[in-house]
This record gives structure tokens, C-alpha cells and sequence, in this order.
């Protein structure tokens, strides 16, 4: 039978009691019967029992009662306690009535409890904090904190629980300003010196994003305990000061405290999250020390470490070694293999996985859409749907993201279909993904059609990503359009400029170009490597050398990216001996030259006609860096001594080839060989050529006449 809490206090004035005989000794052996019950943990029988006598019973045994009711989750139980003791006890005493909000509270039935609160005769201090506690742990933070407004109109104080109820809330909704009015509270009451409040303020303002203040409240802190120290080094990682984090976490062994499992599982995190492996393995040998190494929450995160710098055989090691695996354990370990890019070995570990959620089907997902393997990640989508019907927001993504990979967008509308009925069209990464799909698939008007219905939650990343979409299917002129339109409603970002100097360079728009350099510079952005390498690109393109040379030396410091990005653009326009120049200053910089970097070397010595050293850049690769040529290096050699008419250079070159030349390059050989007379060479090409290609027959006949002769 289930009692309400609504109007059990009005019965007072109604009910009309009815001793029975023998009262004493009947409310004794009914007492014990209840207890008997109790001890054998028969709570429903023995409430039961109490709930059919219609005589109020000590308060010890509601108070016990309400207390197993709340620890077993026993609303029905509870409403029947509660509705026992408003109708036989003419005047409730409130610490009961208390335990029966509270009861209520930690069952989840807010209701029941906010309804016996606003009908309690009287009302003290704790009556009010247990209220505003239920509030804050079940997850109605605006309302804990309008109670507590409520309290302090009516002039009751508040102690430490409330305030520490209190301050939890602030931090769940970020309430920054009514966290520094209860600060001031804590101060005015006398808590200042409470370490419970103390980590309470530590941690609402470093939720914030107030690092500061929750550093100095830390500080004065006199006695923190574990958790203290568990808060500070939880909200540095937060805000993504992983070094701070671990810094607090070394601290914390020198002032003689030790960490909770989750103070280790966040100083490991904070060291994934800086691939700081050295600090990681001092951890670890903490945690061997500290027989921590069983724990579930440590474990995992020491897999997680090892994986994200790259170690996997330790992260496999720690695996193998756990007496018995969770699920957590399970996926962390496979989806380092996946996102490590060893796929078939995750696989194998996810089929052996004894039990399997909606994570661990999107780890090995993510895997296979991580190293491009769309085929295996459809197969997967495939089985994945006929398995689980779990689904969530990163399901969805990378879904989109196997549909734009194989450019189906026909599969991509059937997801769009499932995200609208499903109710998914809030969430801003799906949506975000959804109009990259259409972008990549090159269905620009259902891009712009879903990017204008996102409205209110489109953010910058669809900004960019519908610029992305005009700019890559060479739409460039609309996507500078729709930046004039973001910068009414976004701030634009450092992948937003990367993108339209990209757009400007592909249709030579110069005046665009520079307006966007100004735009950066007159609203501090900074001119990272990155958009230093688009600036580089776009100058180059629209034939401004000189701006990008300019560009390219005011940069602090010039990768391997950059130098290549200048390198190229002084090839394109033909500008050989500068590009021989800035292999110099690249050499005295220490900066080693990769494979794109020679084959822009040898596009400016093809500029210069510099054969020999084209030569002995070519030799360097393999002598001096250990870099292999590729096909496209050989081409630049080919071209180079066809255009220098080093036909025995070339002739040699083309015989010692590592691998059998290729159609255009016998092609190149044999138009070289016409133009300078190259008969008997000539001739060994067109024979190649025509045995590959016998579709296209050449057949040799001299282009200069005054070379007849030899």
C-alpha cells in the first residue's frame, strides 16, 4: 500500500484514537515483534506491523526505521512511517519529521518531501538543510539554492551542512557571483576554519574556472585532508593545467598525505594528457608501493597513461596482470590498441571482451574511422546495429564521420533521419558532424539548408566547417561571403583565417587575402606556424614573394612545414636561386630537410638549370639524411637533365633506376631526346614506351633538324 506524504499532518485535527485493551502490554510485544523483524532484516514485515497498531511508538524506533528506509531505498515503507507518525503523535517532534524529509531526499521523492516540509507546524534550522540537501544531491541545484535564499529571508542561520549543500550547487550551475556572497558567509559565521567548507570553496571556484582564488583558499586551508588535495589536483586537470596537477600530486607526498584512488587516477590522467611518461612512472612506482595496483579506478588510468604515450606493451602488461577485469579495464586497453593503429589486435581483444557498452562499441569504432579504414568501420556500423541498440551523441559522429569517408551521403540522410526522431538535433557535435558530412559529400545546399536550421547551437566549429565546405569544392567567393556574415554572430578562430587564406589562395583573391591579414592583426590574433604557413601560401600564390618572405622571417620559430610551405613558394614563382638561399639559412637553423623539402629543391634547380646540383642534392637524400627518393624525385631528375640536355647524364640515370620507368617518364625521356638529338637513346625510349603503353605508339623523328648530323 502506498501513503502519500500530502496531507498526513492535516489528519492530526480529523483523527480520533482508539486504545485498545491491555495498551502496555500490547505496545511491548509488538515493539519486540518489530525488532525480531529488523534483526532479520525483514523491514517491510516489520513496518507492516507498526503500520496496522493504531498507537504512536517510541521515538527511538521511528527514528531507527527511517534510517533503514533510507539506506534500502524503501519509499513505500517510508510514506507509511511517515503517515503512521503524523496521525498517532498529536505533535510530531521535529527531529523525526526531519528524518523523514531527509528519508524522502535520499530516496528521490522530492515531492513527498518538499510537501511534508511546507506542512510542518514548525520548522527549525536542520529542517531547512534537509530540504535544501535533498535538493542538491538529486540534482536540483536552482532550487537548493532559492530555499536557501527562502532561509535566510527567514532569518534562520544557516551551519556548515548547509553551506556545504549550498556551495555544491554553486558549483554544478557555475554560480560564481552567490559562491563569493557565501564565501563571505562562511568568513562572517566562523567556518573559516571548517575543511569541509574549505574544499567546498576550493572546489566551486575552481569549477568556475576561478584557479586563482581555489589555489589561495587551498592555501590557507590549516589542515587539509585527503579529499582537499584530491579537489586541487581534480580542478587544475579541469581547466588543463595537467603539470600544476601532478606538481600538487608530488607536494601532497611531501607534506606526508595519501591520495585517494582518485587523486592517482587524476595525477595519471594529467599525465596522459601531457604525455609526460617520466612523471607517469613515478606514479606508478607509487602505486606499487602503496598496494594500489589492484585498484579498478588506478588501474585503468595506468593502462590509459601508457597508452596515450605510446607504451602499449606496459599498458598490456598491467592488463594481463589484473586478477579480474572490468569493463573499464577492457576498453581502455583496446581502444589503445585502436587508436595506436593496431586495429587487428583491438579487434581480437574487443570479441574477447566479456561484456560490452555503448563506450567500448564507440572505442573500436573510432579506431577504424581514426586510421581512414572506412570499409572495416561500415562492416563494424553494420554489426554494431544488429547487436546493441545502445546509441549516444559519439555514435552518431562517427557514424557521420564513415558516411562522409565514403562519401554516401545517401546513408548519411538515413542518419540524419534517426538523429531527427530520436531527438538528437540539439546536440551541437552531431550537428556539427551532420553539416561536415554534407560538406565532405559535396552537397553544399543541404550543408547551408542544416547549418541555418542549427540557429541557436551552431557554435564556430560550424562556422568553420561550412567555410571548409565552400572553400575545399573551390566555392571561395561564398565562403568569404559567410565569414562577413560570422563575424556578426561568432569570433572567428585560428582554423576559420587557415581556411579562407586557403580559399583566397585558390582564386588569387589578394585584396581578400590582405584584408584578412589586417582583420588578425588589428584584433590580436596570434600568427601562429600555422596560419604563418596559409599567410606564406596565399602571398605566394597571388605573386606577393616579398609579403611572404616578410611573413616568413618575422616568425619566431620556422618548422619543417613552414620552410617547405616558403620553399615551394618561391618555386611557383620561379624563383629558384632564393629557394637555394633558404636551403642555406635552413641548414645554419638546424632544421632537417624532409622529402617535400628536396623535392622543392630540385624544382629550384630545374628553375636554375642547375644540373650538377640537382645532382648532389639528389645523392644527399639517401647519403646524408637516410631519406629514400620517391617517384617524384626521380621525376624532378628526369626533368631536370632533359631541360639541361644532359642526355648522357640522363640516359645513365634512367638505365640505373631502382624500378622500371614509368609511361611519363619514358614519355619525358623520349621529348628530350628529339629536342637534342638523342637517335639511338631516343629510340630505347620509344621502344619502352611502346611495350607499357602499346595503346600509344611513339615513334622517333628529330625535332632539330640541325642536329641531322650526328
Amino acid at each position: 500500500m502506498a501513503v502519500n506524504a500530502a496531507s498526513m499532518l492535516n489528519r492530526l485535527l480529523q483523527y480520533k484514537t482508539h486504545k485498545p485493551q491491555n495498551q502496555p502490554n500490547s505496545l511491548k510485544s509488538v515493539t519486540q515483534s518489530i525488532l525480531t523483524h529488523l534483526k532479520s532484516g525483514r523491514l517491510q514485515k516489520a513496518v507492516s506491523i507498526l503500520f496496522a497498531y493504531p498507537e504512536p511508538f517510541p521515538h527511538s524506533l521511528y527514528a531507527r526505521l527511517f534510517h533503514l528506509c533510507s539506506a534500502n531505498d524503501a519509499i513505500v515503507e517510508a510514506r507509511k512511517l511517515e503517515s503512521h507518525l503524523v496521525t498517532f503523535c498529536p505533535l510530531p517532534p521535529v527531529f523525526l519529521l526531519n528524518r523523514a524529509i531527509e528519508t524522502y531526499g535520499k530516496c528521490g521523492c522530492l515531492v513527498d518531501a518538499r510537501e511534508l516540509f511546507d506542512e510542518m507546524p514548525e520548522r527549525d534550522g536542520g529542517s531547512w538543510n534537509t530540504m535544501i540537501t535533498a535538493y542538491a544531491r538529486n540534482g536540483f541545484q536552482e532550487k537548493a539554492l532559492c530555499l536557501f535564499s527562502e532561509m535566510n529571508r527567514e532569518g534562520i542561520f544557516p551551519n556548515e551542512i548547509t553551506f556545504a549543500s549550498v556551495l555544491g550547487s554553486c558549483g554544478a550551475v557555475l554560480e560564481l557571483v552567490l559562491s563569493r556572497q557565501i564565501h563571505a558567509m562562511v568568513v562572517k559565521y566562523g567556518y573559516s576554519n571548517n575543511v569541509v567548507l574549505g574544499s567546498s570553496l576550493v572546489d566551486v571556484y575552481g569549477k568556475c574556472g576561478v584557479i586563482s582564488d581555489a589555489r589561495r583558499i587551498f592555501d590557507q586551508i590549516e589542515n587539509p585532508n585527503d579529499v582537499s588535495w584530491n579537489v586541487i589536483v581534480r580542478r587544475y586537470l579541469e581547466i588543463g593545467d595537467g603539470k600544476e596537477a601532478v606538481s600538487m600530486f608530488f607536494r601532497m607526498f611531501r607534506e606526508d598525505f595519501t591520495p585517494l584512488n582518485f587523486t592517482f587516477s587524476n595525477a595519471l590522467v594529467a599525465c596522459s594528457s601531457m604525455s609526460a611518461l617520466k612523471e607517469g612512472m613515478q606514479i606508478h612506482g607509487v602505486v606499487f608501493k602503496m598496494n594500489f595496483e589492484r585498484d579498478k579506478v588506478v588501474s585503468s588510468s595506468l593502462i590509459g597513461m601508457y597508452v596515450k604515450c605510446g607504451i602499449l606493451e606496459s599498458a598490456r602488461m598491467i592488463f594481463d596482470q589484473l586478477g579480474s577485469k572490468d569493463l573499464i579495464s577492457w576498453t581502455a586497453i583496446m581502444s589503445g590498441y585502436a587508436m595506436s593503429g593496431r586495429t587487428r589486435e583491438a579487434r581480437e581483444l574487443f570479441n574477447m571482451m566479456p561484456e560490452r557498452n555503448v563506450i567500448s562499441w564507440n572505442a573500436m569504432l573510432a579506431g577504424y574511422t581514426h586510421l581512414f579504414q572506412w570499409e572495416d568501420a561500415l562492416k563494424f556500423v553494420f554489426l554494431m546495429r544488429r547487436m546493441t541498440k545502445e546509441i549516444d551523441h559519439v555514435t552518431l559522429v562517427l557514424i557521420l564521420n564513415v558516411c562522409a569517408g565514403i562519401s554516401d551521403v545517401e546513408m548519411g540522410k538515413q542518419v540524419h533521419g534517426f538523429i531527427y526522431r530520436h531527438g538528437f538535433c540539439s546536440n551541437i557535435f552531431v550537428g556539427n558532424a551532420l553539416l561536415d558530412m554534407y560538406g565532405k559529400c559535396g552537397t553544399l545546399n543541404s550543408a547551408r539548408v542544416w547549418f541555418y536550421q542549427m540557429s541557436q547551437e551552431r557554435d564556430t566549429v560550424s562556422w568553420n566547417a561550412l567555410l571548409t565546405s565552400y572553400a575545399r569544392h573551390h566555392r571561395s567567393e561564398q565562403a568569404m561571403t559567410f565569414f562577413n556574415e560570422m563575424q556578426w554572430e561568432s569570433r572567428p578562430c585560428k582554423f576559420t583565417f587557415g581556411t579562407l587564406l586557403a580559399a583566397c589562395a585558390n582564386m588569387f583573391a589578394l585584396n581578400h587575402g590582405k584584408q584578412i591579414h589586417g582583420f588578425m592583426v588589428r584584433n590580436g590574433y596570434e600568427l601562429d606556424m600555422v596560419i604563418r604557413g596559409a599567410l606564406v601560401d596565399m602571398y605566394c600564390k597571388c605573386r606577393c614573394v616579398l609579403y611572404a618572405l616578410t611573413i616568413f622571417k618575422e616568425a619566431a620559430s620556422r618548422d619543417v612545414v613552414l620552410w617547405n610551405t616558403m620553399i615551394f613558394g618561391c618555386c611557383h614563382n620561379g624563383r629558384g636561386r632564393e629557394v637555394l638561399e633558404l636551403v642555406g639559412l635552413m641548414e645554419e637553423e638546424g632544421v632537417k630537410p624532409d622529402h617535400v623539402t628536396f623535392q622543392g629543391i630540385l624544382l629550384a634547380c630545374i628553375c636554375e638549370h642547375e644540373a650538377e646540383l640537382g645532382k648532389q642534392y639528389f645523392n644527399s637524400m639517401s647519403n646524408d639524411y637516410c631519406i629514400i627518393p620517391r617517384l617524384e624525385h626521380y621525376e624532378c631528375m628526369i626533368e631536370l637533365y632533359s631541360q639541361c640536355g644532359c642526355m648522357e647524364e640522363l640516359e645513365k640515370f634512367i638505365k640505373s633506376l631502382p624500378f622500371e620507368p614509368t609511361v611519363a617518364m619514358l614519355t619525358r625521356v623520349f621529348d628530350a631526346c628529339e629536342k637534342h638529338g638523342a637517335v639511338r637513346f631516343g629510340e630505347w625510349a620509344a621502344e619502352q614506351h611502346n611495350q607499357l603503353n602499346p595503346s600509344t605508339l611513339l615513334r622517333f623523328e628529330l625535332k632539330d633538324r640541325r642536329k641531322m648530323g650526328r
